[in-house]
């Protein structure tokens, strides 16, 4: 019986290791990663340069796991430095102007009309509400239903106000945690230490545990799910290596 012939693999497309011993050395302007000596460049092949020394170690952990080929979704840390490096530096406007593009659609501002997911909604998102009115300055009530919320411009000018603040950094994480959760709230309350990344990532998922617990769920809902918290805490595992 003749055998079958083999499909390529998305493993088969990666590129193969070429490098044997991963390091961290203090460079002009903060942290490199080295691979036998050399350092490592962008996509857009700028000098991959960390502000700190921890999160170049956290980089190079990322490096030194790969194993005979190189797999950029097992590297989340390498990821966001490269979105800090290449993107953020010079479009810190259109990053804040894709944040502020929430708040008007807030994941946390939209509620159903079952009755018992308003009341799941409202335990966990009101106090992330408050907090955002209270330390951030801008009041974005709730509403029913999923057409966009009114949203003022003073709350829009806060929420503004505060991410201009943010270096490059943590705009990425920004803009990233934001995007993931589809709630600036979160964004920001991440970025801020407001809450923890776990409880920031179960936050988002309110609407699908209650559907999951209601209807059950999939395995490639599951596997998407674990994809993504783990992309929220690289995010905050950035954070607090600035």
């Amino acid at each position: 019986m003749k055998e079958g012939v083999r499909l390529p693999s998305r493993e088969d497309s990666l590129p193969k290791r070429f490098y044997k011993a991963v390091s961290v050395v203090e460079t002009d302007g903060g942290w490199t990663v080295q691979l036998d000596g050399r350092g490592i460049r962008t996509p857009m092949k700028h000098a991959l340069v960390a502000p700190t020394r921890e999160l170049a170690e956290l980089m190079a952990a990322e490096w030194d796991d790969q194993g005979e080929r190189i797999d950029p979704f097992t590297m989340p840390v390498t990821r966001l430095a490269h979105g800090a490096i290449d993107s953020a530096t010079g479009n810190r406007d259109a990053i804040i102007a894709e944040v502020l593009k929430y708040a008007g659609t807030d994941l946390l501002r939209h509620r159903g009309e079952d009755a018992e997911l308003v009341r799941r909604q409202a335990e966990i998102w009101n106090p992330y509400l408050d907090w955002a009115e209270t330390v951030l300055e801008a009041k974005l009530p709730a509403v029913t239903g999923i057409m966009p919320a009114e949203t003022t411009p003073q709350a829009m000018n806060a929420l503004k106000s505060k991410a201009l603040g943010y270096d490059v950094w943590r705009l990425t994480a920004l803009g990233q945690a934001t995007a993931l959760t589809t709630s600036a709230v979160l964004g920001f309350a991440l970025v801020e230490g407001r809450a923890s990344a776990e409880d920031v990532f179960a936050a988002s998922r309110v609407d699908e545990d209650f559907q999951a617990a209601h209807w059950g769920e999939d395995a490639e809902a599951v596997a998407r799910a674990a994809r993504l918290k783990g992309e929220c805490l690289a995010i905050d595992a950035m954070l607090k290596a600035l």
